[in-house]
């Protein structure tokens, strides 16, 4: 048995350790187990207060499950942008990418940021959990995959709820993401005949996504068939003769000018689409509703796409499809001016 003597000064290092450990980073302070999107296992944070996104999907996916942790931006949000997201959370600072082409943060940032989880979203090949592993190891901190495709948006949901202890609302946020894929599949598969489709990315509408390239995922995510399907890779660039040669019937474009200015050009006017005035210019505010970032704010695109390839089949108005999905996962509520300049596609 302890004398008073002897347990004083252990009381007293008892109450220093404590102290200690009260100002250590969350994931120094007792850790639960989790298997990611890759299958890796990551040891995490009892309570996870502040996640890196390492790339513009994974921020994405927490600004939508857990705003509040979200340590910043990889690139910062601009001014048509912050309008359509929460106030105090769409400005926070620009924090770089780890991932992905032109990575702009290092480790010393990173660790200056002081996150107790990163995140990342996307391809769980062998190039993304080498990484993850490797800075998990140089820094200490968990580091945890997302399988971005979006036939596993529901799941991911599931798996990033457990990840930052947001269960219940991951659980709401998944069972809309899944009665979504769910619904569009049925109603395309459905369709008597497909129309010849064609993306038309950049102001001359000549850059395109090919066959499973993440691109044109929401076109083969829907049973929606593509002009350029045939052509396996990413995105390319074809000749004005070949679009010819496709003679697409709908024309869906991300490209501001070229919506503008594809029914006055005269190398487009055969195209039947352009002839029948089938040419739709995607909504982008704050996030791109068809192919950038790949994330979780082309949900509300796959109700939009339908309706412009097969307008009998989607009926619904996409305005309150719009005010739904920004209210449930944006937390913002839309004025019926705020829902026109969605649609329209256009940031002024």
């Amino acid at each position: 048995m302890e004398s008073p003597d002897q347990a004083a000064p252990r009381r007293r290092d008892l109450l220093i350790a404590a102290g200690l450990g009260a100002c250590l980073p969350a994931w120094a302070q007792g850790t639960r187990s989790v298997v990611d999107g890759a299958n890796r296992r990551v040891n995490v944070p009892a309570r996870v207060q502040r996640i890196f996104p390492a790339g513009p999907p994974a921020a994405i996916w927490l600004y939508t499950l857990a705003p509040d942790a979200l340590i910043g931006w990889p690139r910062a949000n601009r001014g048509p942008e912050l309008e359509f997201l929460l106030p105090g959370i769409g400005n926070r600072p620009e924090v770089g990418r780890l991932t992905g082409r032109g990575n702009t943060t290092n480790l010393e940032q990173l660790l200056a940021s002081k996150p107790d989880l990163i995140v990342d979203a996307g391809s769980t090949r062998k190039t993304f959990v080498e990484l993850a592993d490797r800075v998990q190891a140089q820094t200490g901190i968990p580091y945890a995959l997302l399988d971005g495709r979006l036939e596993a948006t529901a799941q991911g949901y599931t798996l990033l709820g457990e990840l930052t202890g947001r269960t219940d609302r991951a659980a709401r946020l998944a069972r809309y993401t899944a009665d979504t894929l769910r619904t569009v599949r049925e109603r395309v598969a459905r369709a008597t005949a497909q129309p010849r489709v064609y993306f038309a990315r950049g102001p001359e509408g000549l850059e395109t996504g090919l066959g499973g390239s993440i691109n044109v995922e929401m076109f083969e995510a829907m049973g929606i068939r593509h002009v350029a399907a045939g052509l396996q890779g990413g995105l390319a660039t074809v000749s004005i003769e070949q679009v010819l040669a496709w003679d697409p019937e709908v024309i869906v474009t991300i490209d501001q000018t070229f919506a503008q200015t594809v029914h006055n050009n005269p190398l487009w006017r055969g195209v039947s689409a352009v002839k029948n005035a089938r040419v739709h210019l995607s909504p982008k505010l704050p996030f791109g509703w068809i192919d950038f970032p790949p994330s979780v704010n082309r949900l509300p695109g796959l109700w939009w796409l339908g309706s412009k390839v097969f307008p009998a089949l989607f009926p619904e108005d996409l305005g309150a499809i719009a005010r739904d999905f920004y209210q449930l996962f944006y937390q913002v509520d839309l004025t019926p001016a705020q829902v026109q300049r969605v649609l329209a596609g256009r940031e002024q």
